[in-house]
């Protein structure tokens, strides 16, 4: 689909002179932190077992950099869980994002069109982890969210908005101003 539709879609939109021109979905990278861990280790093995379920790939526990006194935490503790998407498993993942998981979501009205960086990537939190199909709600004891993050080749924000919108992620109907 990138190669037959949006890269010569985004070619013309944007006047690129070759293919290699055109901005990329380089990877997807998910993180969920789990700030509860510090009183029970085992929510940092059932995090790791969602995350895992809901991305097709092991996920890997965040360990705290430093200590912080005032949240009782210990340089080296586990406090969340992450995973890094590229290739067929990230194309995969945003398919069921966009079809499966992100309609389920209560009230759902689109995904902010403010969360891009500058340099061309986009970040958008979910509130729970419910909303994926793989989870069993009647195994949850927490719910938790998460930030996804898509990490793009493009050198602008309008770049990768395009490229985003052509994927098919649900925007906002918002104008630019």
């Amino acid at each position: 689909m990138y190669k037959e539709e949006i890269a010569p879609a985004l070619t013309k939109q944007f006047g690129y002179n070759t293919v290699m021109q055109v901005p990329k979905l380089e990877k997807i990278a998910i993180n969920q932190g789990i700030g509860a861990a510090l009183a029970d280790k085992k929510l940092i093995d059932i995090g790791m077992a969602e995350m895992t379920a809901i991305t097709g790939q092991k996920a890997v526990a965040t360990i705290s950099k430093r200590d912080v006194s005032n949240f009782k935490l210990r340089k080296g503790n586990p406090i969340g869980v992450r995973v890094t998407l590229r290739g067929e498993k990230m194309y995969e993942f945003l398919d069921r994002l966009i079809s499966v998981a992100l309609p389920r979501v209560r009230d759902f009205r689109g995904i902010s069109d403010k969360g891009f960086d500058g340099r061309g990537n986009y970040s958008f939190g979910v509130t729970e982890q419910l909303i994926f199909p793989e989870i069993n709600i009647d195994k949850v004891t927490r719910i938790n969210g998460m930030d996804i993050t898509f990490v793009t080749s493009a050198k602008s924000d309008a770049e990768a908005f395009a490229l985003l919108k052509s994927f098919g992620l649900p925007f906002k109907n918002q104008k630019k101003q």
